[in-house]
C-alpha cells in the first residue's frame, strides 16, 4: 500500500508570535534544532513561516549601525513568507516529492481537515529513505551537484551572507588558497548575529564549523545515513584517494528527493 504523508510526517507545529523579534526567533531556532517557526496571530492562526534563511536575506548584517539599529527593530511578521505551503495529511508521498521540486521549498506544514496537525520536512524524507534506498543502487556522484559555493577563510562573514542569500544556498564551503576543505559556514552559523550584529573584521574562519565529506563512489544509502546521524542537510563530495584536493561538488537533501521523484524510483512504485 503506498505510504501517505501522515505516515512521515513530524506531528506538532512550532510556532512563534508576529511580533517576536528576529533576534527571539533566532533563539527559539538554535534551541529546538530546527530551521523554521509557523508565525500565528492571536487566535493561533498560522499566517506566515519564517526560517533561518529569511533571517539571512535582508541586509541586517551590515556592519554599520543604522542597519543594526534597523535590523533589532524587525519582527517575525516583517520577514515572514505568505502564503504558507500545507499539504493533507492523506496525499500520497509521491505527489508530496513533486510539490517539494514545483515549489522549491524545505517544508510543508501538514494538515487534516484543514487544520495543522505537523510537519513535513526534507529530514523527514532523508530519515525515512535511508530504509528504501537499495543498498548500492546507485551513487553519490550519480546525482550530486558539480555546482559548490566557496569561499576563503579571510571572507568576511557579512560578504558570505550577501553570497548565500545571492546564490539561495543555505551555506558556503570554506577553502584555502589550494582548494583544500577548511570547514563550512551555514545559516545556523550565523543565527548569533541577528541579535549581536557583526564585526567588519569578522570572518568566516571565526564561525565556520567542520565540514561533513562523503566519497564520491558512495552509495545514496551512505549519504542519506551520515545526514540523518550528523543532522547535516548537504555533505561535501571528495574522492577518498585524494582527500585534500578540491572538491568534486556537493549533494544535498534536495538531490536526494529530487532523485526520489524519478520515474524509477522505488517512491513512484
Amino acid at each position: 500500500m503506498p505510504k501517505i504523508v501522515k505516515d512521515l510526517m513530524h506531528p506538532g507545529v512550532m510556532t512563534c508570535k508576529p511580533t517576536a523579534t528576529l533576534g527571539q526567533v533566532a533563539v527559539l531556532l538554535n534551541q529546538h534544532k530546527i530551521h523554521a517557526l509557523f508565525v500565528t496571530d492571536r487566535d493561533g492562526r498560522i499566517i506566515g513561516v519564517i526560517s533561518d534563511f529569511d533571517l539571512m536575506a535582508g541586509e541586517w548584517l551590515s556592519s554599520d549601525s543604522e542597519s543594526l539599529t534597523t535590523m533589532r527593530k524587525l519582527t517575525a511578521a516583517d520577514l515572514m513568507s505568505q502564503p504558507v505551503d500545507s499539504i493533507e495529511t492523506n496525499i500520497s508521498l509521491a505527489d508530496a516529492v513533486d510539490l517539494f521540486i514545483e515549489k522549491k521549498v524545505s517544508r510543508l506544514l501538514v494538515t487534516e481537515n484543514e487544520k495543522p496537525v505537523g510537519i513535513l520536512s526534507l529530514s523527514d524524507f532523508i530519515a525515512s529513505i535511508a530504509s528504501e534506498i537499495k543498498s548500492k543502487r546507485d551513487t553519490v556522484g550519480d546525482v550530486m551537484s558539480d555546482a559548490i559555493l566557496v569561499c576563503r577563510g579571510k571572507t568576511s562573514v557579512s560578504s558570505a551572507a550577501r553570497a548565500m542569500t545571492s546564490a539561495g544556498w543555505r551555506s558556503v564551503l570554506v577553502v584555502d588558497a589550494k582548494g583544500k576543505i577548511l570547514g563550512v559556514v551555514s545559516g545556523h552559523d550565523l543565527l548569533q548575529f541577528v541579535k549581536e550584529g557583526v564585526g567588519e573584521k569578522l570572518i568566516v574562519r571565526d564561525v565556520m564549523h567542520p565540514a561533513l565529506t562523503i566519497d564520491i563512489n558512495a552509495s545514496l544509502r551512505e549519504a542519506a545515513d551520515m545526514m540523518i546521524k550528523n543532522h547535516y542537510h548537504r555533505l561535501v563530495v571528495v574522492d577518498k584517494n585524494d582527500p585534500d584536493a578540491f572538491p568534486l561538488g556537493a549533494i544535498s537533501t534536495f538531490d536526494i528527493v529530487a532523485e526520489m521523484s524519478k520515474p524509477d524510483s522505488v517512491w513512484q512504485k
